[in-house]
């Protein structure tokens, strides 16, 4: 059985639409990313997943329960670390967790074990009996995990988990959703617009772009869909310079952005001497050429025609009316 499956998935705050027919399958026990910018529509489908928000159009299941006729049955199955903060800073972690398990009704005999589980798998059993407020943001974050573990979830989500993290602590994270899935067989479904954070830890992700899935796979076969090296090209003359390289078919795509062109080139050490030449015949001055193998931010660039980046940046005032859309409803 398919963790989840979502069919022609819709989501429209009035004039926005947020989540646009998004079909897709989760299988279980894998870890599944929604990579894309703040304002993409991630998070938006993963309140349409956990019941929060109701689809404007669209089906859904979620451990075989719809969301729509059976939102207990999905909300007792499921587990939510939300991207904002929402532990009771004036309680200790112990109360947190057990206020969490009174709202599932855990049985007392039980939640005591359940309780040293979770705050083992998180690393934090030294600190259960601390208040939260002295906790830094990464022992929050694993707080938060761990209290999304405790009724036992068969799929737990995860929204943007590391966002304002340092690095350290983020891969400290990294680590411990590893561990749910290794030795929990946990369904992980993840948001975040972190390249390394979806390479590293996604068996499967969607690259998700105003609402719409852009593209689906594992991270090698997105970076192998470019078919060749990246090689970066800083040049002032960025549009002539893409123009010139399409009209000589030097490379397989060729994306403008931060004032370079990035190209798609099969043997890019043979060619980049031609492409340089090309640009020199042509008036253009070459300033840099750098070649590496396909990321994730090349993916994305890519299918988008944006760096991530860039989609930051201008994803703000759309995520403002998206807010403010949400308000409303």
């Amino acid at each position: 059985m398919h963790a989840i499956q979502t069919n022609n998935l819709t989501k429209d705050f009035k004039t926005l639409r947020a989540v646009d027919s998004v079909s897709l399958e989760v299988e279980e026990g894998e870890i599944f990313g929604l990579l894309g910018p703040n304002g993409a529509g991630k998070t938006t489908l993963i309140s349409m997943l956990v019941t929060m928000r109701k689809p404007t159009s669209g089906k859904a299941t979620v451990n075989g329960h719809d969301i729509l006729t059976d939102a207990s049955g999905v909300r007792h199955s499921i587990g939510i670390v939300f991207q904002d903060p929402s532990l009771d800073e004036e309680l200790t972690a112990y109360e947190n967790l057990e206020l969490h398990g009174a709202m599932y009704s855990i049985p007392k005999k039980d939640l005591d074990k359940r309780i040293n589980e979770v705050i083992q798998t998180v690393g934090l059993i030294d600190r259960l009996h601390d208040v939260v407020k002295t906790y830094s943001g990464g022992m929050r974050r694993r707080l938060e995990i761990a209290r999304g573990l405790l009724h036992y979830p068969k799929v737990l989500f995860l929204d943007e988990p590391t966002l304002g993290l340092d690095p350290q602590t983020r891969q400290a994270i990294w680590e411990y959703i590893a561990k749910l899935k290794k030795e929990h067989g946990i369904t992980v479904v993840l948001t975040t617009h972190y390249m390394e954070e979806a390479d590293s830890l996604c068996d499967r992700l969607a690259i998700i772009d105003h609402g719409k899935i852009i593209k689906l796979g594992t991270p090698s076969a997105l970076k192998d869909s470019l078919e060749g090296d990246s090689v970066t090209v800083e040049t002032k003359d960025t549009q002539k310079f893409k123009d010139v390289v399409e009209k000589e078919n030097m490379a397989e795509c060729a994306n403008v952005h931060d004032g370079k062109v990035t190209l798609c080139v099969h043997n890019a050490e043979k060619k980049i001497p031609k492409i340089i030449d090309i640009a020199t015949k042509n008036g253009i001055e070459v300033k840099s050429v750098s070649m590496h193998k396909p990321t994730l931010d090349d993916v994305f660039l890519h299918y988008t025609g944006k760096t991530i980046r860039e989609e930051e940046a201008s994803g703000k005032d759309s995520m403002k009316m998206h807010m403010r859309a949400w308000g409303r409803k």
